[in-house]
């Protein structure tokens, strides 16, 4: 059984933030600013080092602005991939 961190859907959920913030012209400072955490966190999550709980995805939603329902069916929308 793969690591949790390299489970390819955690990869695709980072990827998709990553797309919203950059949707948004913002860098990692920025959104690190608007969460009150440091740039550090959004890299690691954003690079797949650091896995997100339920509540600190929503924080990050929150932050973007999107609403966690349709970013949950964006989700699940997703062609299905083996895991790693």
């Amino acid at each position: 059984m793969p690591a949790p961190i390299q489970d390819a859907r955690h990869q695709d959920i980072a990827a998709l933030l990553v797309d919203l913030r950059k949707e948004r012209g913002w860098l990692q400072q920025e959104l690190a600013h608007r969460m009150r955490r440091t740039q550090t966190y959004v890299s690691k999550y954003e690079t797949g080092r650091r896995r997100l709980d339920v509540l600190e995805l929503l924080d990050i939603l929150r932050a973007l602005d999107t609403d966690p329902h349709e970013f949950v069916d964006q989700v699940l929308a997703m062609p299905k991939r083996a895991k790693r």
